[in-house]
Parts: C-alpha cells; structure tokens; sequence
C-alpha cells in the first residue's frame, strides 16, 4: 500500500517543519542552513560520517556543507526505509569517497576505517594493522585489480551484505 497524496502531504511539511527550526529568527531569511546546524541534529551528532553527509548531500556553491531545504529532502530520501539499494549504495560510496575522485583507493579506506574506529590511541590500528586490512579490503572488492575500488565493484560488494539496507538510514 503506497503513501496516500494527503500523507505526503503531511510528511514534507513535517520535514520542513523541522528543517525550519534549524535556522535561529536571523538565519531566517538564508536559502540553506549552515551545515554546523545540521549537525546538531540529534541523529546526526554521533554519526562518524556526518560532516561527510553534509558535503555529499550539498549543493552550495561554496562547498561548506550547508544544506538547502531541496538538499534536506535529498539525505532524508536517501537515508529513509524506502530508498532502493542502488540509492543507498551510490551515496555509501559518495560519502566513503573522501577525496570525491570517484574511486575508493587506500587513502579513502584508511580514512573510512578511522571513523568507524575512533581517531584515539586506544582505538587506531598499528599502521600494520591499517595496511593489512586495506590489502583484505582491496583483496575482496577490487574486481578489476587497478588498486582501488569502483562504484560498480562497491555496489557488488554491498549486494552481497543483507544488513546494508536496512542499517544505511537515518530517522528524523
């Protein structure tokens, strides 16, 4: 059963609602909200990824992350139960590609394995441990064995993960 017309309805202006109340009463009349803002979204604050969301999903000109209300709509889209895997897997892979050159090579990997373990001493690996896992990383998505992985061989690699989809999303 699809959303009715009077629900979605409901839905954007409930988002817009709540993209509103990011902008303080003299942000009011700005056409995006700056991206510290979107940061303070409970949903957001501990996510390793956050900044990185906000730089994919944005459309600023000036390249701060800042998001417009279109942008908002875009991540929730893209992080809400009903986004398809292509969807979801084309913006894993925009958000892993720190250095957005359209592959994932080492220096995206390394920097994709410390946010998700924590920049501390407690928790970053020995440069030997980073090295070896890249090495295991590229071992098993690298199809075509250029050093660095596509968007096609990232999508492969998450089809053949069942918890990808329903563990990429982002409730508001």
């Amino acid at each position: 059963m699809g959303t009715t017309p009077s629900q979605l309805g409901k839905d954007l202006l409930s988002e817009y609602q709540r993209y509103s109340e990011l902008l303080s009463k003299e942000d009011r009349n700005l056409t995006s909200v700056p991206m510290e803002k979107v940061l303070s979204l409970p949903e957001l604050k501990s996510n390793p990824f956050r900044k990185r969301i906000c730089h994919v999903f944005s459309t600023s000109d000036m390249k701060d992350g800042s998001l417009t209300f279109e942008d908002f709509l875009d991540l929730l889209s893209a992080f809400s139960d009903s986004a398809t895997l292509e969807i979801k897997s084309h913006y894993a892979f925009r958000i892993f590609d720190f250095d957005d050159d359209g592959t994932l090579d080492g220096g995206d990997l390394e920097k994709l394995v410390n946010c998700l373990t924590g920049e501390t001493e407690d928790t970053r690996l020995t440069p030997e441990e980073m090295r070896q896992l890249i090495s295991n990383i590229l071992e098993e998505s690298d199809i075509d064995k250029d050093g660095t992985v596509n968007l096609s061989e990232f999508q492969h690699v998450i089809s053949r993960s069942p918890d990808f989809i329903s563990s990429f999303k982002i409730v508001l």
